[in-house]
């Protein structure tokens, strides 16, 4: 599934920019029913107090019963993603359109769930020992299968086959898309869209929190250096503290968005949050380029796979330095679209909208052999 076609654009910007903005509405319109969520408003956490006490009813094979229409699916998280609680929105206003789930971390809830969402990280260790007890499984229960890493950081995915209903995750095939983030159409008037150029003080930024000499990316990085200035962030490097991490990086023209491991759709907050919203250009080493512009437009950003090397790569960025209106043509995308991100409340409710909008009791016959 193609969430934005910009490839097949081929008329000149300024002519294409009304048409481009009806595409963009349909685009998001059309996402919205396929786990596109339409942004962020502010909402009002979920009581995690005593669980509803309606039993589940047995499901038909083939099936998951829902619960009577005056109660809510019942969802429980297995564990909090890195053991990190947040406050959970209501999903009638997430999502809306979506009626609220009860979504709870109390275990004692098991019996009764009508979901389980596992994150991936924290039963990884063990699955069959960390796993919720399945041989007291509930019939119609449903386990979402959760994780935002790629599969170079998932440990013992065959260990899992057999147990999970559903997928959640940022590949675009998932039962339960959750990317890191997403452009959506304006509501009103653009704000921000025009980019302060002499506000840049800076070429080139990159913060990394996990420096492995043997990574695609920090091996680049190392060919790079030499023709290229690059202002370095994180342990070992220049510090960065995160209150002031996003005015630092909109100092910068230029952001590095090495990913650290490359997978299919794995286009995480180093694009979404560190480049899209500092506005800065992505130069970006992941999937492939028409793997990214799946998500944005082609002009977007610098894909290093266009350049024969990284001098070559450095000498562009030299070019568009030195030529401001070629550099502005990167961020004409701002005129009708803005990024947004995703967070673990939007995930847990688009997993309560799936479970109430399909009441199919599928397998998943392996994690493993969807993911890697």
């Amino acid at each position: 599934m193609e969430l934005l076609p910009w490839a097949k654009l081929q008329c000149p910007w300024r002519w294409c920019l009304p048409g481009l903005m009806s595409l963009a509405l349909f685009c998001f319109y059309f996402s919205i029913s396929q786990d596109s969520p339409a942004g962020f408003p502010r909402s009002r956490p979920v009581p995690l107090g005593p669980v509803p006490t309606t039993p589940s009813s047995s499901a038909r094979p083939g099936s998951a019963a829902a619960p009577p229409a005056d109660q809510p699916l019942l969802i429980l998280l297995w564990t909090w993603p890195f053991h990190n609680p947040v406050a959970l929105p209501r999903c009638s206003e997430l999502l809306p359109g979506t009626a609220d789930c009860h979504i709870t971390a109390d275990r004692t809830a098991y019996p009764r769930a009508d979901g389980v969402i596992v994150h991936h990280r924290e039963v990884s260790a063990s699955p069959a020992a960390l796993l919720p007890p399945s041989p007291r499984r509930p019939a119609g229960q449903r386990w979402v299968w959760f994780s935002m890493e790629s599969p170079s950081h998932c440990a013992r995915l065959r260990a899992l086959d057999g147990y999970f209903n559903l997928t959640m995750s940022y590949r675009l095939d998932s039962d339960i898309f959750t990317p890191y983030g997403w452009l959506e159409p304006w509501r009103g008037p653009p704000a921000e869209a025009q980019v302060n150029v002499s506000a840049k003080s800076g070429l080139a930024a990159w913060a990394v929190s996990n420096w492995r000499p043997g990574s695609a990316r920090v091996r680049y990085f190392r060919r790079l250096q030499p023709h290229l200035r690059v202002d370095v962030f994180g342990a070992g490097h220049r510090p960065l503290p995160r209150g002031a991490m996003m005015a630092r990086l909109a100092q910068y023209k230029f952001y590095l968005a090495f990913e650290n491991s490359l997978h299919p759709d794995y286009i995480t907050e180093k694009l979404w949050k560190n480049a899209l919203l500092a506005a800065a250009v992505p130069v970006v080493l992941g999937p492939a380029r028409h793997n990214y512009e799946r998500f944005l437009p082609p002009d977007a950003f610098i894909h290093v796979d266009d350049f024969a090397s990284p001098e070559a790569l450095a000498q562009h960025l030299h070019m568009l330095d030195a030529d401001p209106a070629r550099y502005l043509r990167h961020f004409r995308w701002r005129e009708a679209l803005r990024p947004r991100l995703g967070s673990w409340g939007l995930a847990f409710c688009k997993a309560c909208r799936r479970l109430q909008q399909d009441h199919r009791y599928q397998t998943v016959p392996s994690i493993a052999s969807w993911f890697t």
